[in-house]
């Protein structure tokens, strides 16, 4: 079974079958494919952020950004700007199957337009 959901700006895909890259995040222009666990913690560290941000909506000024990070063992997340339009960067750390000589990295954002399909599908991805 393969599930992709996909809107305007952003992917977000697993397919449990593969071996080991089972999860995939992206936008329009890019992807990379993720392990079980980096796509979990992909999923689980961007809805605390966007809880995080919507926590605080009341002790902001309406002009007021904010940037708030989270990370794990394999992912480093950052959210910026207001609690109802941020944009989300993510650093991939390294990879648990890797070798000494070859470790897999990369980077990737998201526009403020594009985060909140995003976050929907990170809620129900793994749901059915």
């Amino acid at each position: 079974m393969k599930i992709l959901k996909s809107g305007p700006g952003w992917r977000l895909g697993w397919n449990p079958e593969a071996k080991i890259y089972t999860g995939l995040v992206g936008t329009d222009d890019w992807s990379v494919e993720l392990t079980d666990t980096e796509l979990d913690d992909f999923c689980r560290l961007l809805l605390s952020l966007a809880s995080t941000l919507g926590d605080m909506a009341g002790e902001l000024m309406d002009e007021e950004k904010i940037a708030c990070e989270a990370e794990s063992p394999s992912l480093w997340m950052e959210v910026e700007g207001y609690p109802d339009a941020f944009s989300l960067r993510f650093i991939l750390q390294g990879d648990a199957n890797a070798t000494a000589d070859a470790v897999r990295r990369c980077e990737g954002s998201w526009s403020p337009a594009a985060v909140p399909g995003l976050v929907a599908a990170a809620k129900t991805l793994k749901v059915f």
